[in-house]
């Protein structure tokens, strides 16, 4: 029996080739644990701000509506997005549609572009209103 010492035990990412669809992929995973860090964390402390009275809630209002908190709550409602876009993607693949490469490949870019333009929508109608 032949011996191969060199070869890696599994595939990894400097032997894959790079695609949209890779992109996609990580992007998701990378969304969903921002979902689940930083989403968990803003929501607790809304609501321990909720929980604690008028002084608390101003508290978190005065930060949440500073140049940093818009930034924390544009990521959080771009990762919301960008995962929900992702997960409907992946949805329509459990189906067993869009697997053939040029559909694939296509709706691995207009998945995140999705996410964007519905951020932007968003918070437009947010601001805006």
């Amino acid at each position: 029996m032949a011996e191969a010492k060199n070869r890696p035990l599994s595939p990894h990412l400097q032997i894959w080739r790079w695609g949209p669809a890779m992109f996609t992929s990580i992007l998701h995973r990378v969304t969903g644990n921002g979902l689940a860090v930083a989403g968990l964390a803003v929501l607790l402390w809304w609501l321990g701000a909720l929980a604690g009275g008028e002084a608390s809630y101003a508290t978190f209002t005065k930060h949440a509506s500073a140049w940093y908190g818009m930034v924390v709550l544009v990521g959080i409602s771009w990762a919301f997005f960008s995962h929900m876009a992702s997960g409907l993607r992946h949805f329509v693949m459990d189906v067993g549609a869009g697997y053939e490469l040029d559909r694939n490949a296509l709706w691995s870019v207009l998945t995140p572009v999705a996410g964007i333009l519905l951020t932007a929508a968003f918070w437009a109608l947010i601001l805006l209103r």
